[in-house]
């Protein structure tokens, strides 16, 4: 029977940081993936996003400590990451939605968020001629948030933690065996691999897997669309991230098309379903379009537009270390949109707890499983 330091559960780029951790700590690590290859659940659909402005103070330290990653990321795997910050920009058309923001700031002022600042109407024209301004209040601007190449950050770590012997295990379903209360190895159609640790890194398939193992954690997948547009050339590629905190409709540029993003509710009977559907482009459409009237000539290039899944935690935030009840059991899940993002200092992060028995790079007091079922959750924001 092959045996392991460790096995992570989930080759999506969080796993990969995971692998790539663990095995600089120097743990024998073997991946295991239920798809045919890494990255093709969540980290594919991601829009590469990066931001600090975030309601509470563990979600900025978080970003803070990823951020740092990613300015060190080529030196340490050899590969860039695509990190380039263009700023985040949300946009308040009311007095509360200011008061919000300005309450988002305070926050991220006490967690070491420097850069950002209160915008007027006047500066956001500034920084974004193409936004509307009748209605606009206010807003919130950060220099240092932006974008990032959420498959490069992939392939740096998935080359990085090769290097390091990390294995990786293709198309095979994992299953944690249990013995005595404590993980005893990971069961696949091809074989049991033995171990005292496995980290589920599953991403919107990580309650399942948990259950498998005997764990609830409350994590489950909600699909969010982007549109995409034919090439356009009416807003500049190193415009902003705009999110419009009225109802969440965002948008960047990528690649000379413009994407486009509202959160909205996409019923389906089955939750893992990535169908894109598209009666949702009215109503992204009516919002892009009354909000930068320069996208009233922008066209949907519908062969190019996708669907993917979050994997949202009742907080919104992730739930990350040992799993409760389950020794050698531990859990990255339900970042909730940032996973990305977060991916950086979510490996690290893990490898502590796992290496130390405790993160000492951060508190991640606050993502302890057992919020929960304590009624300690988060503070969340549908919009930051």
């Amino acid at each position: 029977m092959p045996t392991a330091d460790a096995v992570v559960i989930g080759a999506g780029v969080i796993g990969a940081s995971v692998a790539y951790h663990l095995a600089a700590r120097g743990l024998r690590t073997v991946v295991v993936e239920r798809a045919p290859g890494p990255g093709m659940g969540s980290t594919a659909c991601a829009t590469g996003g990066f931001r600090a402005q975030f309601t509470t103070e563990v979600n900025v330290r978080l970003s803070l400590l990823s951020r740092a990653k990613l300015l060190a990321f080529r030196e340490e795997t050899g590969v860039d990451p695509g990190y380039r910050p263009c700023g985040y920009l949300f946009i308040a058309t009311s007095p509360d939605q200011m008061e919000l923001l300005r309450a988002a700031v305070d926050v991220q002022r006490r967690a070491g968020l420097r850069e950002v600042a209160e915008v007027c109407p006047e500066e956001i024209a500034r920084i974004h001629p193409a936004v509307k301004l009748d209605r606009v209040t206010g807003g919130t601007f950060c220099p240092t948030d932006g974008f990032t190449k959420p498959t490069e950050i992939l392939r740096g770590y998935l080359e990085a933690a090769r290097r390091l012997g990390v294995e990786f295990v293709y198309g095979a379903d994992a299953r944690c065996v249990v013995t005595d209360g404590r993980i005893a190895g990971v069961r696949t159609d091809r074989t049991t691999i033995a171990t005292a640790c496995v980290v589920n890194a599953a991403g919107p398939w990580a309650g399942k897997v948990a259950r498998q193992a005997g764990v609830a954690i409350p994590v489950h997948p909600v699909r969010r669309q982007v549109a995409v547009t034919h090439p356009f050339g009416g807003l500049p590629e190193h415009m902003p991230m705009t999110i419009f905190v009225e109802d969440g409709f965002h948008l960047r540029v990528r690649d000379g098309r413009v994407l486009l993003l509202w959160p909205a509710d996409l019923p389906s009977d089955d939750p893992f379903d990535t169908t894109f559907d598209e009666r949702w482009l009215d109503g992204v459409m009516v919002r892009a379009r009354t909000r930068l009237l320069c996208l009233a000539e922008a066209e949907i290039d519908l062969e190019r537009c996708w669907a993917g899944l979050y994997e949202m935690s009742p907080d919104r935030h992730v739930i990350l270390g040992q799993a409760p009840g389950l020794a050698g059991l531990y859990l990255v899940n339900g970042s909730s949109g940032h996973g990305v993002m977060h991916a950086p200092a979510l490996g690290q992060l893990v490898a502590e707890v796992v290496t130390d028995g405790e993160a000492t790079s951060l508190d991640i007091r606050p993502l302890r499983a057992t919020r929960f079922a304590e009624g300690d959750l988060n503070p969340e924001s549908g919009v930051l």
